[in-house]
């Protein structure tokens, strides 16, 4: 009898685990159908203006301060160029801003604002979402570790960030990482809810986008083919992370945000283990956005004039130096396809030796060295799924047209 109730026992506590662990994977399976029933809801067009500027607020996110002396925009307002150039036909300057959805457009000519405007909702005071603008900035923050001796673009990426060594980042240069030429394989369609760039996001609301980035396999060589990547950055940011010994959002509040002149705090969006979102998470104001263009414009010095990351890696940044990264190698739609450097974009036709950071649904910052002007915008495309990549290029067409009207 009492070998009965023994065995008994031991199939109730079998069952038991089996019952709880079956809960536990339902409960996963449940909280990552919710997390992409979420993110699918926040570019529905009746809210994505209002989600855009309080993705901050809704998720968690690490405050970063402002600058203790902000720098001075002078205002010296401008008509904008009525008109431009795009495939051929004459298109006006008041529809595109309208049509693409602005939310924010601000030019400046020689360090002076010299059009801001805002609309849909948001002030000089929005806190935008960048989304992958914040791949730029990342970009700055590897210049710097750079120059402190800390990270070598030659090594592979694994020798600073070990957990990278599991899959296929392990052995890819930082060098390739920062051209988005990893070879990992990686689907970017943010309308299909399967995709890889969708389940990394899912990974901000369930999970880890680290462990997640770090089991990627690749797909191609590295260094041979450029091919988008928003998880390369987050490898960029573990990179960051592994070699400072220091969050992301701290090593950006060092050496970006309090030495920019910024005029307000900045956000990053965090995951469920606190680690930033490196590869689309800042949020911050236009003027913020501009003054960081203008950075990049005067070659890596502040409006005070330091030096806050090496002229050579500004010029590195934005020289793209391989047959796979060469702006114009193919065309596309009848369209040069664009060049890249480390984390910026080169026009395909370029102007004035210009490049850009670009973010989806719309947001820029546009750089026109020869012009000397700098555009920030930002804005909510809801059609992006679909009409996305004609909207960036006539947006180059406009950003070249106004610089040159300037």
């Amino acid at each position: 009898m009492r070998t009965f109730w023994r065995w008994l026992l031991r199939i109730v506590l079998v069952l038991a685990v089996i019952v709880a662990a079956g809960a536990f994977f339902f409960r996963q399976q449940i909280s990552e159908y919710y997390a992409a029933f979420e993110y699918a809801g926040i570019f529905e067009p009746d809210v994505i203006d209002q989600n855009f500027r309080s993705l901050y607020t809704k998720y968690a996110s690490v405050k970063v301060p402002r600058s203790a002396a902000p720098s001075d925009l002078a205002t010296d307002e401008r008509p904008l160029p009525e008109s431009f150039a795009f495939r051929g036909e004459t298109r006006s300057t008041a529809d595109w801003i309208e049509r693409t959805q602005t939310t924010g457009l601000l030019v400046l000519k020689d360090g002076v604002v010299v059009h801001e405007e805002y609309r849909r909702g948001n002030t000089a005071d929005t806190q935008s979402i960048a989304m992958s603008l914040s791949k730029s900035t990342v970009s700055f923050l590897v210049g710097n570790a750079v120059a402190d001796g800390l990270v070598d673009i030659e090594q592979p990426v694994d020798r600073y960030a070990p957990l990278l060594a599991e899959g296929g980042y392990k052995g890819v240069r930082v060098k390739d990482v920062l051209q988005m030429s990893s070879g990992i394989g990686f689907n970017e369609d943010y309308g299909d809810l399967t995709s890889d760039i969708v389940r990394y996001i899912i990974q901000i609301l369930t999970g880890s986008v680290n462990d997640f980035t770090a089991h990627l396999q690749n797909a191609d060589p590295p260094g041979t083919l450029n091919r988008y990547v928003s998880a390369d950055t987050q490898v960029l940011g573990m990179v960051i992370e592994g070699a400072t010994k220091k969050p992301l959002a701290e090593y950006f509040g060092e050496r970006l945000w309090s030495r920019l002149g910024s005029q307000a705090d900045a956000y990053w969006l965090i995951d469920q283990t606190g680690e930033a979102i490196a590869a689309g998470g800042l949020n911050a104001v236009l003027r913020d956005y501009a003054r960081f263009g203008q950075l990049y414009l005067d070659e890596g010095r502040n409006a005070a004039g330091e030096q806050i990351v090496p002229a050579d890696w500004v010029r590195a940044s934005i020289t793209p130096d391989g047959a796979h990264v060469q702006p114009g190698r193919e065309t596309v739609n009848g369209l040069p396809v664009l060049g890249y450097g480390y984390q910026w974009w080169i026009p395909g036709a370029r102007s004035g030796n210009d490049f850009l950071g670009i973010g989806i649904y719309g947001q820029f910052i546009y750089v026109n060295p020869a012009r000397r002007v700098v555009i920030a915008k930002t804005s909510a495309y809801a059609d992006y799924n679909n009409t996305g990549i004609e909207m960036e290029d006539e947006s180059i067409a406009a950003f070249q047209a106004i610089a040159n009207g300037m």
